[in-house]
């Protein structure tokens, strides 16, 4: 009997050795050993072939950035690489040296068909990163089972009998992926780059590791380790044809074409062997199981063909536009309802193929189960996708039909970005993203996904290029409204740092005039010109000449000049400065205050009170003049005759603007998670917010102000909906009044969702996983 019939027989207990005796030890070391030597090797091949790759594909690039991009590839691989080598060897090490004290680590959970580690990448890391470590994985433990089991058998018994299986070999292509993933975390490259060093390292490290194996194996032997363990056939099937060192050996000119790593390379065409073996795991039957269903319907009836399953779901299709008239789409519709009718469509068609042939089949072939709950887990993500607004889910949702029927017609949908039919949906959700009423009053977004909705709902039967002509129709229509949008959003931001340049000019103004007042106490009058007339004359100084302008410096200089012709003049020489002051003064007030557009007798009027007040300084004022000065108070010049668009900046001696709000700001904490939040926002960035007593409104970050720091949020047309100081943004996030909108494709977002699920082994099974009973 081979060791794959005997899962209790782990290891010849007569056998078993104290893991902290000096034999085991040494068995250890000469492990360690092989494994270095050998991942050492492989690993540099590896490496060596990365310049070659990204070159070649550098010269097939489309333009000078995406050239550029694997030529910065290219230089960061060159310049980490020394550190990423030096990282994987030593966590290898690390891990082997780690067995010779077993109890240190917790005993690993048991491994599905599909192992755990795999599927805990999958569930945790970025989609196409974790889908390429997954296929390496899953297709290298098909191969390397036997040996690898006789490794694991031969570890166990150096353990002290502690179980050694697939999840804790350190030298397991799952372990080894996932050590290699994390010294991969020095590379800033972004994923085009990664995953071409992932299939570098499956064909010239992963490929190779039998020969590892059989060395290993055959030293524990050399040993007296289990030299009577006979090996069996490979768990989970056959072993792949083909010798791994031909595979490896293939040059670097093979690499690029067999990954597929051209210039807009997509998820790999893995994507899909992936989620076939990750709902297999999740039905408990990957391989026999679904086999013994399958073979259950074939006695009652032969399994549905691709043609009976696309009639049976264009009879379906066509009850929904002819049985209920006008397609419902509206929001009140009860989701639970909508959600249900996603969950159950599987039940639905193989009843309807049961009255279509006269014999209702049990199940359906094994990938088209797979790409039925694949949709069904598409859709249902829709109906629970926030970033959906609930009139617009109800819509797409009702696509599940149409879209079952082009997956079927064509899986590479799911693993091909640019499919059409995926960048159509694609598309409608990011225009659903940024709907609301009020920003589409006219209806004409709502309108448009509307209609695209209906034609595919009446005129999708098996012609793909539906989706490509409705994908063109949607871009044009998203080209003509771009063009309103930019525009009006131009106008707004353009407005809003001209409202910024003009706070910031105010706010420079006063702080100029309080630093010369300084603690003075200066004469009604006197602070009534500077805090009013004076320092709008400085506003629009800086506006239109600039602080560096001779204009800008001569009306600093008038503040110090009125501010010292306060002074007491009580002896000859004071009075006769002052008297040689006036005339400057004078003539640089009327072109002051010509400059914000004083009236004629409103400039008469100051001066008449000044040359009052300067009399009595002078001690030349007669009793009218004196009578004169009193009633020249404060409030009598700030009644002035300004101009409405310019508003006074400073009323009374007091800290400027922006000191309080600065001391404002202070009050939110610098390390709340609400402020690192606002401090990530970037122009683009969509947001819903939901304020008291208002609908949701969506709005989109376009413009944060380099003065002020404030957020400028705009709707799908372009226009303004609200500006936020950080402060007061952090503290809706706090109360949940505003929560960022995801930004990538929503697609990606519900792979990466249906894999995190289907990982998830513990959960109940995927959307209408469960095969319907023959009494349904």
């Amino acid at each position: 009997m081979n060791e794959a019939n005997e899962p209790t027989r782990v290891v010849n207990l007569n056998q078993r050795l104290d893991p902290s005796s000096e034999r085991v030890g040494e068995l250890l070391n000469a492990v360690r050993g092989i494994a270095n030597k050998r991942l050492q090797q492989w690993v540099g091949n590896a490496f060596e072939q990365v310049d070659d790759a990204l070159f070649d594909l550098a010269e097939k690039a489309e333009n000078n950035a995406a050239q550029m991009h694997y030529f910065d590839g290219m230089r960061e691989v060159r310049k980490r690489r020394p550190g990423i080598e030096r990282s994987f060897l030593s966590a290898v090490a690390r891990k082997l040296s780690d067995l010779a004290h077993p109890g240190k680590a917790a005993a690993p959970a048991p491994a599905p068909s599909f192992g755990a580690a795999e599927l805990t990448l999958v569930a945790e890391s970025d989609l196409e990163e974790s889908l390429a470590i997954t296929s390496m994985i899953s297709k290298n433990d098909a191969r390397l089972a036997r040996d690898l089991f006789a490794v694991n058998q031969r570890l166990s018994v150096i353990c002290g009998g502690y179980k050694i299986d697939d999840a804790s070999n350190p030298v397991a292509p799952a372990t080894l992926s996932q050590a290699f993933r994390e010294a991969l975390q020095e590379l800033s490259a972004d994923m085009r780059v990664k995953l071409i060093i992932y299939k570098l390292f499956d064909r010239y490290v992963l490929s190779l590791l039998e020969e590892l194996y059989q060395e290993i194996n055959a030293e524990l032997v050399r040993a007296g380790v289990l030299p009577q363990l006979r090996h069996g056939v490979p768990r989970g099937g056959q072993a792949r044809g083909g010798s791994a060192a031909a595979t490896a050996g293939a040059g670097s000119d093979g690499v690029a074409a067999a990954a597929g790593m051209d210039e807009g390379a997509e998820i790999s065409d893995d994507l899909l062997h992936t989620l076939h073996a990750l709902f297999s795991a999740r039905r408990g039957g990957a391989g026999g199981g679904r086999a013994m269903r399958e073979g259950g319907a074939a006695a009652t009836g032969s399994l549905p063909s691709v043609n009976e399953l696309l009639g049976a779901l264009s009879v379906l299709q066509s009850q929904i536009v002819s049985n209920n008239g006008p397609v419902s789409y509206d929001d009140s519709d009860d989701a639970a309802a909508l959600s249900r009718e996603v969950l159950q469509l599987k039940t639905q068609l193989l009843t309807q193929i049961g009255a279509l042939r006269g014999e209702r089949p049990s199940h359906v072939a094994s990938m088209d189960e797979d790409t039925i709950d694949l949709v069904g887990m598409l859709f249902e993500f829709i109906l629970e996708d926030r970033n959906l607004p609930a009139a617009m889910q109800v819509m797409l949702a009702r696509l599940q039909i149409p879209y079952l029927k082009a997956a079927i017609l064509d899986r590479k949908m799911f693993s091909h970005r640019q499919h059409p039919a995926r960048r159509l949906l694609d598309s409608l959700a990011e225009q659903a993203k940024s709907w609301s009423e009020e920003s589409d009053r006219d209806h004409r977004l709502h309108e448009k996904v509307k209609s695209i909705v209906d034609q595919l709902l009446h005129d999708f039967d098996d012609d793909m290029g539906i989706f490509e002509r409705l994908l063109t129709d949607l871009q044009q229509f998203q080209d003509v409204n771009k063009r309103r949008s930019e525009l009006a959003e131009q106008r707004v931001a353009e407005s809003a740092r001209g409202r910024e340049k003009l706070e910031q000019a105010r706010r420079r103004a006063a702080r100029e005039i309080l630093e010369r007042i300084g603690t003075q106490k200066l004469p009604p009058l006197i602070h009534g010109v500077l805090a009013r007339a004076w320092a709008n004359h400085l506003v629009l100084t800086l506006l239109r000449q600039g602080e560096d302008s001779p204009e800008f410096k001569a009306a600093l200089r008038f503040i110090d000049e009125f501010i010292a012709s306060t002074r007491p003049a009580n002896d000859t020489t004071s009075r006769q400065t002052l008297r040689q002051m006036l005339p400057g003064i004078e003539r640089a007030l009327r072109q002051g205050l010509a400059n914000v557009a004083f009236q004629e007798q409103d400039v008469e009027r100051l001066l008449s009170q000044l040359h009052a007040y300067y009399r009595q300084q002078l001690g030349e004022a007669p009793a009218a003049d004196a009578a004169e000065v009193a009633a020249a108070n404060e409030e009598d010049v700030a009644m002035l005759a300004i101009p409405d668009s310019i508003q006074p900046v400073l009323d009374r001696q007091a800290a400027p603007a922006d000191i309080l709000e600065e001391e404002e700001l202070a009050e939110v904490p610098p390390d709340s998670p609400e402020w690192y939040q606002v401090q990530a926002l970037q122009p683009g960035n969509w947001l819903e917010f939901t304020l008291d007593d208002e609908p949701p409104a969506r709005a989109k970050l376009s413009w944060i102000s380099p003065m002020s720091g404030r957020y400028l949020f705009v709707n799908r047309r372009g226009l303004k909906v609200a500006d936020y100081a950080p402060r007061e943004l952090a503290s809706l996030f706090a109360d949940g009044k505003a929560r960022v909108l995801a930004a990538n494709a929503l697609f990606d977002r519900a792979m990466t969702a249906i894999v995190g699920k289907l990982s998830q082994t513990g959960d109940e099974a995927p959307a209408d996983g469960a095969a319907p009973t023959d009494t349904e």
